[in-house]
Formats: C-alpha cells, structure tokens, sequence
C-alpha cells in the first residue's frame, strides 16, 4: 500500500506494522514542490521514496524551437538562484560551437558575477536551513545581506533575481565605477560583520550541532556512485571542484582553495558552504585587481547558426554540476539541449541519507541537499 491523498497507510514487514505517510508537496515558496512517502516505525524513518514532477515545466522541448540568443534569459528559470550561473553554462557551450571569442574584460566579470551568485545563494541556504530546523533568526540575518546583495545585482543587471545578462558573446553591459566601489563594502561587510555572526549564530551554536553532526551521513563512495557534485560530494572529503579540476573562464589564474568536509553529513554540508563564501570573496578580489579594460560583447551575426555539432559545457555552480549537452545541427535552432542538474542527482540520495533516523533527521538532511526544483523537474 501507498500513503494516497494526504491519508496514512499501514503496512506489514517482518511481522511490524509499519506507517507510510505523505510529507509534502510543499508551497513553491518552500523548498519547493517535492513529496516524500515516508515509512516510519513509530519514529523511525525505515524507507523513504522522492516523488517529483509537481513542478514541470518541458525545459529542454522548449528551446529546441526557440533562437540561440532566447535560451539564454529562459535557462535563469531552472536554478532561480543561480541564474547567472545557468546564462554562463548555455553560453560557454553556444560560443564554443559558434567559435565566437568573448571579450577578456567579459571573461572576467563573468567570474565575477558567477562568485557573486555563489554568495548570495550560500547566504539563503543559511537562513533556510536554520529555519528547517527551528532557527529563525538566522533567516532574518541572511535576507539582511540577502536584500544588499540582489541590489547589487539589480544595479548592473536590471533584474533582482532572473537577470539576462549574460549574452552570446559576452555580457549585455558594463558596469560604472560607483557600482564596483558598492561591491566593496558589500564584501567588507560580509567579512568582518556578517560571516562571524552567521558562525557564532547557528554554525557554532550548540544546539545546531546536535542537531546535524552525524546526521544525514553519506560516504564519498556513495556520493559519487550517485553523481553528487558541488557541496554535497565536498562534504564527504571528496575535493571535486569543476573550476579547479576542469577550468573554465579562466579559474586557474585565481588563487583559492577547496573547502571539504570529514563525515559527510548536514553539518559538513552546512559548514563546506560556509567557508565557500569567503573563498568566494577572495576570488572576487582578485578579479578586481586583474580586472582588464575593453568591451564586453563580442560582434555577433544576429542570425546566429553554429556550425553542426556537438558539445557539452559544465560550470561549477552553488548547488553542483550544471551541465548543457548542446547538439547543433547548423540551424538557427538548437537539434537538442540536455540538462544536468545537481539537484536532480541529489535528491537521489535522500533514501541513504534519511534511514534510520527520526522524522526532523530526515528534514535536516533534505534541507542539506539546498535542492531547486526548478531544475529538478525542468
């Protein structure tokens, strides 16, 4: 039997009844549309079984009929909060078929902007995660920052949160002075006020720690027969960075390290994310120092057709792997694009990861996973 329309269902194992419930789906505004089917003894959770596709939008059948260049703005829909990471993997891929040479100073503030992202994304994973878990004035710290940082991205991009900027060629516009002068304070803040009070607030608190050490435990063997990526493969020991291991943008001129955890469980995964926010700042800074004058778009034919083939583009983004399978058959329509989203992986852990533990252990090992999905069910 099969926990059916919200109701409970009893079923018999090994002589025990056992109870399969329902949890979800949630509100979009939560984590999004996932129902689990929970099977508890008593407390226990003894089985658990992702149920997706709440929330399907045809992504990939799409954009076979669309133009190259409106790709772009509609993959931001996938990982609402990676965008920008999303614009820079459809375009590494077009640009790469097309042969078309972006701008250094684009190049740049591509890295720039995917950083930037990878803060603010981190930041709400903070907030969210504490709020899982019963902690909500964590929440209220992170949209602090959270508020700073999509003004920052509205000053250059027009968009809070679904920006478009990114462009078959470069970037759609410069940026002023004042703008980079903001950024600045911006990091300034979050080094020397804003970090240490998420640390002492909730990473440290002692209640937090009993609440996720040891919890939601996944071993690098598991993680990565499973295709995990980004943050959750890290956690487990496993220092798999695409910007280090498969340079793209230029990364292997920046100067930084990669965070990773020893046990693999919802504070490791918490903790990798923590310390990737400061790696994050030290790699902004050292785009503003290296930062090169010129354009940011490169002449592109509006008619774009890339010559016919095949190629697959990855970037590192908050949540893992991002990955564009483009296949081009010299049209001005793409033959096929393939998705691969971190997320879409990684709820493919949560059985391993929520056995055996009570009810609020498998909470905290989905919040864990900061799972979208928006590309789960693209």
């Amino acid at each position: 039997m099969e926990a059916q329309g919200g109701a409970p269902a009893v079923v018999e194992r090994d002589g025990r009844r056992l109870m399969k419930i329902n949890m979800g789906p949630q509100h979009p505004s939560t984590h999004g549309v996932l129902r689990l089917i929970v099977t508890l003894d008593g407390e226990v959770v003894v089985g658990v079984e992702p149920d997706i596709g709440f929330l399907h939008r045809n992504f990939e059948k799409i954009v076979e009929g669309w133009s190259y260049p409106g790709i772009v703005p509609f993959s931001d829909r996938n990982d609402y909060l990676g965008a920008i990471t999303n614009e820079v993997a459809v375009c590494l891929a077009i640009e790469r078929l097309a042969q078309i040479e972006v701008p250094p100073r684009a190049v740049y503030l591509r890295v720039l902007f995917c950083e930037l992202q990878r803060i603010l994304s981190h930041i709400l994973f903070y907030g969210t995660f504490g709020l899982d878990l019963g902690a909500f004035s964590p929440f209220m710290y992170a949209f602090r920052e959270r508020e700073w940082g999509y003004t920052l991205m509205e000053k250059a991009t027009g968009a809070r949160m679904l920006y478009a900027y990114n462009r078959i060629g470069g970037l759609r516009n410069d940026l002023p002075d004042e703008w980079f002068a903001d950024l600045e304070k911006f990091l300034v803040f979050m080094e020397r006020q804003a970090w240490p009070e998420y640390m002492g607030l909730l990473i440290e608190n002692e209640i937090f720690r009993e609440r996720t050490i040891g919890v939601g435990k996944l071993t690098p063997e598991q993680a990565i027969a499973w295709g995990a990526s980004g943050p959750v493969l890290r956690s487990t020991g496993v220092a798999w960075d695409l910007r280090k291991a498969a340079p793209y943008l230029g990364y292997e001129r920046f100067e930084f390290d990669v965070p990773v955890g020893k046990n693999g469980d919802t504070y490791d995964s918490a903790m990798v994310r923590m310390l990737e926010i400061k790696e994050s700042i030290r790699i902004i800074r050292q785009v503003l120092k290296m930062l090169p004058d010129g354009p940011v778009l490169a002449r592109v034919r509006p008619n774009l057709r890339p010559r016919a083939g095949e190629y697959y583009s990855r970037v590192e983004s908050p949540r893992g792997e991002v990955g564009v399978y483009l296949v081009s058959d010299g049209s001005a329509r793409p033959y096929r694009l393939k998705w691969r989203a971190p997320s879409f992986c990684h709820l493919q852990l949560v059985p391993a990861m929520g056995g055996g533990g009570k009810v609020a252990d498998l909470i905290a090992a989905v919040g864990s996973l900061d799972v979208i999905m928006g590309e789960v069910d693209r």
